[in-house]
């Protein structure tokens, strides 16, 4: 893999990570770990209100983290891809080394 980044790709990564910077949106990427959820069930799980959940969601489905797929009348969200889901599991794994040591 090239590891010479262009200006754009690293004004690309820099954007998801800012993306990642807020304990609310990757609590919210944590518990779509564990399985797809609505907006109501995401904001019930994480005590926070609806609103503030779907503001969130708003970003993550903008840098293509998440991805809603209806399901009726409400919209269940999921990580978007297998890279979302290596990239949130090595983070967690690296905060989890790092405490043990």
């Amino acid at each position: 893999m090239e590891h010479t980044l262009t200006e754009p790709d690293a004004a690309a990564v820099a954007e998801v990570m800012q993306g990642l910077a807020s304990p609310a949106r990757i609590r919210i990427l944590a518990r779509l770990l564990e399985a797809p959820c609505s907006v109501g069930e995401l904001a019930e799980a994480l005590g926070l209100g609806q609103p503030t959940v779907s503001n969130h969601l708003r970003l993550l489905r903008h840098l293509d983290l998440v991805a809603g797929r209806r399901d009726g009348r409400s919209v269940v969200y999921e990580l978007h891809d297998e890279h979302v889901t290596a990239l949130l599991r090595q983070v967690l794994e690296h905060v989890h080394h790092g405490r043990r040591a």
